[in-house]
């Protein structure tokens, strides 16, 4: 059955339940989900919609959250190795420990772009149906560190040398674990029913204009259409300034606490560095849980840059130990749930695989280039008050507000006029594959608050 002929089934059937035939043509290769105007051909059960979606959380999440959990703290967890000693040991001076930060960051900037393309073709695709989850994962850093540091010693490792070994290693055995669990995308997961898979991969193609495959070829007029997206420009830039406040956070937060704590031991520093992070974990759930209730991503890139805003002034405006520590919570609470917004947003604003993987590599990307800005913030002249390093970061989050602002009206703007263009006329004497080539161009697509 042809794309066409599903549409004309479905116009046929209309106003009656669907059948899993209707569902299976949907989900096979060759076969588009949506008319020529973006409008979903297929009506599913809602009911097999919340049992596929609980079944593929609990099948998938569990493994990848713990991913993102130590990915995140094997990069944060220098921060908690310098409380532990690292500088002393190895006679670092001036601003030795801000070039160690930035090394790591190079790499991650040039080779970023480049492997999301791989992955999507590789074995390793299924991290994008997770690109969701970011950041939660920052709690659990300095408790662990404070746990690996009551220790007399690990081998023949002590101090701040067991945190690296043994978070590595347990990042190294998640690695090997995940080979095992983790399911690269529905056709192949052994767990689905075909029923299961066929309703996966129809639902994903239902909201993609023109889309025949899910897992699209390499493209390389797809790809660009990712990376230049208005959208994906704009939402990245947006992830940079919040990175440069969220990198920094956790990279310095230690160095904050022990300041404010001169006097504590080690483990004690560490365990403070948790309580601000416990805040933003929740935080970080929180608003994209709500972006999704409202569906609207934009929304939230407006209302949390206000708190990151709020724990700035506080931390230049009074030099009190406690007021510095209390604006911590509300520098987490608003900083930490742009990486979940911001993924979702640039994914959710083009059509195929390909453009999709080139989007998210995009934000990531300009996110690290605002960590690699981060480790150049709070420089050792400037301390303890840090006044460099907390300005910049209370210019950042209001540039976030302004951008975030600008983004959401230009969205509206633009769809308003889409609306008033003629698609029949606009995709006249088109081949299917030049109507997939044009992905957000297409005048049918819509952007997605």
């Amino acid at each position: 059955m042809t794309s066409s002929a599903l549409h004309e089934v479905m116009l046929d059937e209309k106003g009656i339940r669907n059948t899993e035939n209707f569902v299976s043509d949907a989900a096979g290769r060759g076969h588009a989900a949506t008319d020529r105007y973006g409008r979903a051909l297929v009506e599913f059960d809602r009911r097999a919609e919340r049992r596929l979606c609980l079944k593929i959380d609990l099948y998938i999440i569990p493994t990848v959250a713990l991913l993102y959990l130590f990915c995140f703290i094997d990069r944060a967890n220098i921060g908690n190795a310098k409380l532990a000693g690292l500088e002393k040991d190895l006679r670092l001076e001036g601003n030795d420990y801000n070039a160690v930060l930035s090394i790591f960051y190079i790499s991650y900037i040039i080779f970023e772009i480049p492997c999301n393309v791989v992955y999507e073709v590789s074995l390793l695709s299924a991290w994008l149906s997770m690109s969701l989850w970011h950041h939660s994962q920052v709690l659990l850093g300095g408790l662990l560190a404070s746990a690996i540091l009551t220790l007399d010693h690990f081998g023949s490792l002590r101090a701040w040398r067991m945190i690296f070994a043994i978070e590595g290693i347990i990042t190294i055995g998640l690695g090997l674990l995940a080979f095992l669990t983790l399911t690269d995308r529905p056709e192949t997961a052994r767990w689905l029913t075909q029923e299961e898979k066929d309703l996966a991969i129809a639902r994903l193609k239902s909201e993609r204009i023109a889309t025949t495959e899910v897992l699209d070829k390499i493209d390389r007029a797809k790809m660009l259409r990712g990376i230049f997206s208005p959208v994906t420009l704009g939402t990245s830039f947006i992830f940079l300034l919040n990175n440069i406040t969220v990198q920094g956070l956790a990279f310095f937060a230690p160095t904050i606490v022990r300041t404010i704590y001169p006097d504590s031991s080690v483990v004690s520093q560490q365990l403070h560095t948790v309580p601000p992070y416990v805040v933003g974990a929740f935080f970080t759930v929180f608003f994209p849980f709500l972006s999704w209730r409202f569906d609207n991503r934009v929304v939230f890139l407006v209302i949390a840059p206000p708190l990151v805003m709020t724990g700035y002034i506080m931390f230049l405006a009074s030099t009190n130990a406690m007021v510095r520590y209390g604006a911590t919570f509300i520098i987490a609470s608003g900083a930490f749930s742009f990486g979940p917004l911001c993924n979702a947003h640039v994914s959710n604003n083009v059509v195929s695989d390909t453009a999709r993987s080139a989007a998210i590599g995009t934000n990531v990307m300009f996110g690290n280039i605002g960590g690699l800005i981060s480790t150049w913030s709070f420089l050792q002249f400037d301390a303890p008050n840090y006044q460099i390093g907390n300005g910049l970061n209370l210019a950042t989050s209001s540039l976030t507000m302004i951008l975030g602002i600008c983004m959401w009206l230009w969205m509206r703007r633009d769809n308003m006029k889409r609306e008033k263009t003629d698609v029949d006329q606009a995709l006249a004497g088109m081949s299917q594959k030049q109507i997939q080539d044009l992905d957000w161009r297409n005048p049918a697509f819509r952007w997605r608050k």
